[in-house]
């Protein structure tokens, strides 16, 4: 099955499987995908699929929509294109790749340049990656998220991934990434104000160590490593 992998600056926020004949994108929140930047316009593009074959279309958006670097009106997308919406990047992977594996990321492959996430869009706060399949070579296994208010009031995700997500897509969404000299976390979207220990988490990294408490949507998490 095709789908899209949005990612801001090399970190992945989202996948979303283009299941519909027409999945719209834009910073609406009646929109299927919500990017909530004010570079993406209220309905901004959608993506069209005619039997295999999957269009998108710019929807006369303010600052355009493009493939691969070029603007474009409407456009036949294929296997690993790149579209740009705002700040945004969306790496097209169609059906054929997706069932074989192929080189795609999302599934492990060695080699693969752009470390991948999965997000909970349903729930508010909740750290992402649920239901995939982790990355063996990465490393901090002995890490986790816990979450200690709201209705997953007790859920411990581990950090088994180079870049987890949390939060809500179109409320605010943090990344948590696992580099080389350690776990740090970023603001990736959203207008809430993540706080890491009651200070702003802003778009630069700040270092994580056991202990400490993150809250996001009204929801409060601890990193806890072993």
């Amino acid at each position: 099955m095709p789908k899209m992998i949005v990612s801001i600056d090399g970190v992945v926020i989202k996948e979303v499987q283009l299941t519909k004949d027409r999945t719209t994108l834009g910073r609406r929140p009646y929109n299927d995908v919500v990017i909530d930047n004010l570079a993406v316009s209220g309905e901004h593009a959608v993506f069209q699929m005619t039997g295999s074959d999957v269009f998108v279309e710019d929807l006369n958006s303010t600052n355009g929509t493009y493939v691969n670097g070029k603007t474009i009106k409407k456009q036949q997308l294929h296997n690993d294109d790149s579209i740009e919406v705002g700040k945004y990047k969306i790496r097209f992977v169609s059906e054929k790749e997706d069932v074989a594996g192929g080189q795609s990321a999302s599934h492990g492959a060695p080699g693969a340049s752009s470390p991948l996430a999965e997000s909970a869009p349903d729930a508010a706060a909740i750290p992402g990656g649920g239901g995939g399949k982790s990355d063996p070579a990465s490393p901090g296994s002995g890490a986790s998220v816990k979450v200690l208010s709201g209705a997953a009031a007790g859920r411990e995700v581990a950090l088994t991934k180079i870049v987890t997500t949390v939060g809500k897509p179109g409320v605010a969404v943090a990344a948590i990434t696992n580099r080389q000299s350690g776990f740090v976390v970023h603001h990736v979207e959203g207008s809430g104000n993540p706080t890491l220990n009651g200070s702003p988490i802003g778009t630069q990294p700040l270092a994580l160590k056991n202990g400490d408490l993150i809250e996001l949507a009204g929801t409060q998490m601890q990193f806890v490593q072993r």
